[in-house]
């Protein structure tokens, strides 16, 4: 079959851009002496997460709690856990996996700690952890001045082992420039520099300091303090990187196709793919660098200008050919919430489809029956 014979919308995949991505970003990875552990909240695909496996990640880091179990379930024996819980609940599903793989849990405060500690010392297991270092995000973690004193407070939890550090440089999705990146990459190493020296110096020593995103990646992979990287939207690229300047369109495995219904006025489109295939995302932490919701490939001349759930709203700034019936690409803003608006992604190489690979790790919570 080929790619303009199918129903749309559909989510493409396309497989040799996918593969380079994997690959290339590995080979990074060992060039430089550091470990991949990819986050995999960008695809949710226990296949491609194996791809991943397959390439050399030696860990993942998982945004949901399906996702560790599903890299547990892979045969992976670093996972990490991004956030911190406090819902014993949650903990609970996370406990079987310490008993043979590592389970490493983010924190930043000491009630989550010991909540932690105690359901760790209920399943008998032991949980490592690394302290989350805010880098001037200000979401998650502490400045790299408080992070002795934190490891100090929870040394008394002895079902806790301490490993290092980590950190997420998400600001750098507000950049506009080069430049700007660049001082986010710079501000990333230092921060885990300070944090890591410090530790050392007081007696605890960091056997992961763990850094990731996709934009910064490729400084801070050559950074000689950090030893694990955890970019995620590596796999699809999307808008936001190019708009960036990490990739070029060619790296975006991931596109929606869609055909163009309607053309109610001159220079109007109505194409069949609205916010439930492209997200409303316009850059998560805003970035006045995009335009619309998503790139048309090869219309530079349209801007997708509103979504309704079904349907996209498209202007022309010139001449457009598109006549009713054509098909189009688009580029998502935001990849990672496309492929979690499906369940299926259309895998092709050029023009054929040539397989179909599930999304099977969308949802968070047990399974029934």
């Amino acid at each position: 079959m080929k790619k303009h014979e199918l129903q749309t919308p559909a989510i493409l995949l396309d497989m040799d851009a996918l593969e380079n991505n994997i690959k290339s970003w590995q080979a990074l990875c060992d060039a430089n002496g550091k470990e991949m552990w990819p986050m995999i909240k960008t695809h949710k695909s226990s296949t491609l997460a194996k791809m991943q496996m397959d390439a050399g990640a030696a860990g993942f880091l998982c945004g949901t709690l399906d996702e560790c179990e599903m890299v547990y379930n892979l045969g992976a024996k670093h996972i990490m856990y991004a956030y911190p819980t406090a819902n014993p609940v949650n903990l609970k599903r996370l406990m079987p996996i310490a008993k043979d793989a590592e389970l490493i849990i983010r924190l930043d405060t000491v009630p989550a700690a010991e909540i932690l500690n105690a359901e760790a010392e209920k399943a008998g297991v032991t949980v490592s952890y690394t302290i989350i270092v805010d880098m001037d995000f200000h979401r998650f973690g502490m400045p790299a001045n408080k992070v002795v004193d934190f490891v100090k407070a929870l040394t008394p939890l002895k079902n806790l082992k301490f490993r290092g550090i980590s950190t997420h440089p998400g600001q750098v999705y507000g950049c506009t420039t080069r430049e700007a990146l660049e001082a986010v990459a710079q501000l990333e190493k230092d921060t885990m520099k300070q944090a890591a020296d410090a530790l050392a110096a007081a007696g605890f020593p960091c056997e992961i300091v763990s850094s990731g995103s996709t934009p910064t990646f490729e400084i801070a992979v050559k950074d000689k303090t950090i030893n694990v990287s955890h970019p995620g939207n590596y796999t699809f690229f999307d808008n936001i990187q190019m708009a960036l300047g990490t990739c070029g369109e060619e790296a975006c495995s991931l596109r929606v196709l869609a055909t163009v219904v309607s053309n109610p006025s001159e220079g109007f489109y109505l194409f069949d793919a609205g916010s439930k295939c492209l997200g409303l995302d316009q850059g998560a932490h805003g970035n006045s660098a995009i335009k619309g919701f998503g790139y048309v490939v090869g219309h530079p001349e349209l801007t997708i200008v509103g979504l309704s759930e079904e349907v996209a709203k498209v202007k022309a700034d010139g001449t457009c050919n598109l006549k009713i019936g054509d098909k189009v690409e688009i580029i998502p803003n935001h990849s990672c919430s496309s492929a979690n608006n499906t369940s299926w992604y259309t895998c092709v190489r050029g023009d054929e489809v040539v397989d179909f690979i599930e999304v099977d790790v969308r949802e968070n919570s047990k399974k029934k029956g």
